[in-house]
């Protein structure tokens, strides 16, 4: 790394104050995952111009399985980034390259296993998630293009972005998922009302997505490549294998994440799953309401992403304050975006139901489902600004607690249950309580982490 960049990242993570140290590399991911939000949503929201609920819930139905590409990506992003940042705090630069390297190109060939995978058992797992008759044919065309050939490109970028967020370059990281987010708007239209006749615009949504993670991809190798010699970050596999103790230190923390994120994604399978027995509206009237909650979880995970380097960097620096300060502001600027953003739902959600759809029956029962899970973001953001905080430590284990205890022991269950006593209201308002529950085991396992490294 050269003296420039060194200097540069050592006043970041040792020495910025903690606000602007935790925004600057936050902002940029935020706004990285506002765009990314937009084109998940301009998918939706396009499909629905068609005025078919059958499309709008065949994309529904396969969202959960193609955002199963983000536990691939965290295994090596998450696991990787957050030693190579623990690593640069301890001054094993090289050793970090070396992480580097042995997580994107393993990424790879896991990715390129599950994307073949996928294609060869598309028709089991499309009736498994409960497609129907009408909504089969196009749940297929869409998983064909973004989970068939569109996964790869999706898990190496996510990979990428959280290599760079690793070393402090949080603003190409942004640029880069910014850029694939506004190359998905515009071709989301062009492809789906221009270039593929009617009856295969779904066809068109997936082609848009798959095609903006691939240039994405393009452009974070390119990145890479003109940073060489200036941060760590190496994809060159001439640099040789990690010693088996880091490797394992990867999956320590990189399974976790993995287990954590597929589980939440698990958690969206059996909403959708368990909406289906009330019609395809209502499960076209969640896909949107699941979507749109996503804008302040987004916010939520960009602070946490920008606190996460920051956190394991003075980890293992010894700087303990430091690490406890990032943590807090995090906690109380999540907290306070997340409280905004359920007022801001109570008030309009039928505005934002009827951006997606102009079905009247579709947009009134959006509104009542989104006004219900709106309730419970501040909840989900203290759930995971915590398992953010113990991966950035390193504590693994910890973090696939929090994350197993969240979703087997409390939620999953919990939309079970509320489904039987109240049906489909009870799924949607499931959150709160099973949330209410994770908070108390995270804190719990937070105090005795405070206790055992001694910081009163």
């Amino acid at each position: 790394m050269s003296n420039n960049t060194s200097i540069e990242n050592r006043e970041l993570f040792e020495r910025m104050l903690i606000p602007k140290a935790v925004m600057t590399l936050a902002v940029p991911t935020i706004i990285g995952q506002m765009i990314v939000l937009i084109y998940s949503l301009a998918d939706t929201f396009f499909i629905g111009r068609t005025g078919n609920p059958y499309m709008v819930g065949a994309a529904s139905l396969v969202l959960p399985v193609f955002n199963m590409c983000i536990p691939l990506a965290n295994m090596f992003g998450v696991g990787g980034g957050t030693l190579v940042s623990r690593l640069m705090g301890a001054g094993e630069e090289q050793d970090a390259g070396k992480i580097s390297a042995f997580s994107f190109w393993t990424a790879a060939a896991m990715g390129i296993t599950v994307s073949t995978s996928l294609l060869f058992a598309m028709d089991p797992l499309l009736r498994a998630l409960g497609a129907s008759a009408d909504t089969y044919h196009f749940a297929q065309q869409y998983a064909t293009c973004v989970l068939g050939f569109g996964a790869v490109p999706t898990i190496l970028q996510m990979v990428l972005a959280g290599f760079l967020r690793s070393v402090g370059c949080a603003k190409q990281a942004g640029f880069g998922v910014s850029m694939g987010g506004i190359l998905n708007i515009g071709l989301d239209p062009l492809f789906m009302f221009v270039l593929f006749p009617h009856g295969m615009e779904v066809v068109g949504a997936g082609m848009a997505t798959m095609l903006s993670n691939t240039v994405t991809l393009i452009y974070f190798l390119l990145v890479i490549r003109s940073l060489r010699g200036r941060t760590v970050i190496t994809l060159n596999p001439r640099a040789g294998l990690p010693d088996r103790g880091k490797i394992g230190r990867i999956f320590a923390v990189g399974v976790p994440a993995a287990v954590t994120s597929l589980l939440f994604d698990v958690d969206f399978i059996v909403i959708d799953r368990l909406m289906t027995a009330f019609g395809d509206i209502p499960l076209a009237a969640v896909g949107i309401v699941l979507k749109a909650e996503r804008l302040p979880l987004n916010v939520g995970i960009g602070l946490c992403n920008g606190m996460v380097p920051i956190v394991a960097y003075n980890y293992a620096s010894g700087n303990r304050k430091r690490m406890f300060d990032a943590l807090k502001f995090t906690r109380n600027a999540g907290l306070l975006f997340a409280v905004g953003s359920v007022v801001l739902y109570q008030l309009l959600a039928p505005q934002v139901m009827s951006l997606f759809i102009n079905e009247a029956q579709t947009i009134e029962l959006g509104t009542r489902f989104l006004r219900a899970r709106c309730m419970a973001t501040p909840f989900m953001f203290t759930c995971f600004n915590l398992v953010f905080f113990f991966q950035g430590v390193g504590k693994g284990k910890i973090s696939m607690f929090l994350g197993v205890v969240r979703w087997v022991v409390f939620n999953i269950p919990m939309l079970f249950l509320m489904n039987a006593v109240f049906g489909m209201y009870g799924i949607v308002w499931s959150q709160i309580p099973g949330d209410i529950l994770t908070i108390a085991a995270s804190y719990a396992a937070y105090f005795r982490f405070v206790r055992e490294e001694s910081i009163l």
